[in-house]
């Protein structure tokens, strides 16, 4: 109901996106999402046609918001899925290691940030930089930002 008064009103011509972030807040707030989670709405809107979402009636618009929002809760199931079995390969090539490697704790890491660096991994690892770029090739991350010297790993 924000949202379509949001854009109805046309509070702020130039910035819409502010409203789709209000209503995700109200969506917090009102614990209908988890505690520190913004509900990605635009995600949701992006499928759903324009002259829906901007239709006379109202009834059609609040539809078209309600399924953006179910778009958007499938995509992050999606999303999940995928991380899910990206830990699951990642753990796969820890068996048979030392129990002092320090693959799990990257693993953990890498899960926990969407990109990591060689900095960010030595200083997370307590390794040298050279030891972390050994490790990350070891985990088999894909490499992001396509640089040698400076370059960021993560899950695809």
């Amino acid at each position: 109901m924000a949202l379509d008064a949001w854009n109805e009103i046309a509070v702020l011509q130039h910035a819409p996106w502010l409203g789709r972030l209000l209503a995700a807040s109200i969506l917090r707030e009102g614990g209908v999402t988890a505690g520190s989670h913004l509900a990605a709405i635009n995600l949701g809107l992006k499928p759903i046609p324009v002259d829906r979402r901007r239709h006379r009636d109202r009834e059609t618009r609040l539809l078209a918001i309600s399924r953006a929002l179910m778009v958007a809760a499938e995509t992050g199931l999606k999303e999940h899925e995928r991380l899910v079995l990206a830990r699951q390969m990642m753990l796969r090539k820890l068996e048979g290691r030392r129990t002092s490697s320090r693959l799990p704790e990257l693993v953990d890491l890498v899960m926990a940030r969407p990109l990591v660096s060689a900095g960010m991994v030595a200083k997370t690892l307590d390794v040298t930089p050279q030891g972390a770029r050994r490790i990350v090739q070891e985990l088999g991350l894909r490499e992001m930002t396509g640089r040698g010297r400076f370059g960021a790993w993560g899950i695809l």
